[in-house]
């Protein structure tokens, strides 16, 4: 297994997983131009990245982070979203890997904190995220719709 920045050339694949994502979450509706539009967005933003796991030239797992400044935390932060691995291919280490790529790029720009959504209805995704040492906050991320 390979973990990589993506590209656009990732693109369809990258939806696919998407798809997979949206599929176990409540929140957000699939729209496959709607999601391609928007990793076009990140692939092009220089505070954005994402990464692929790819095995044998198959893209199996994504991750994204992007950069913004913390008040709090008098700096930069990295929030990762995005975390999917192909059902087919999980429990290989594939996520662990898809999450220390997206550290090291956050800790190469000075991020001085991650911080990632997750489903509260997933508790394999919940855990997963506390073994690599991801600990709940008191705080509660509030959404309002502009568009």
């Amino acid at each position: 297994m390979n973990v990589r920045r993506a590209d656009a050339g990732d693109i369809p694949a990258l939806v696919a997983l998407l798809g997979q994502l949206f599929a176990i979450e409540d929140e957000f509706a699939f729209d496959e131009a709607v999601q391609a539009r928007g990793l076009r967005l990140l692939l092009a933003e220089p505070r954005a990245a994402a990464f692929v796991a790819e095995r044998d030239g198959r893209v199996i797992g994504m991750a994204s982070a992007q950069l913004l400044v913390s008040t709090a935390r008098g700096g930069t932060v990295a929030t990762i979203e995005d975390v999917i691995v192909d059902h087919a291919t999980r429990g290989g280490g594939i996520g662990r890997a898809l999450l220390e790529a997206a550290e090291a790029w956050a800790r190469a720009q000075g991020a001085l904190r991650l911080q990632l959504l997750a489903d509260r209805e997933n508790p394999g995704a919940l855990d997963f995220y506390h073994r690599l040492e991801f600990g709940r906050t008191r705080m509660v991320w509030l959404v309002r719709q502009l568009g």
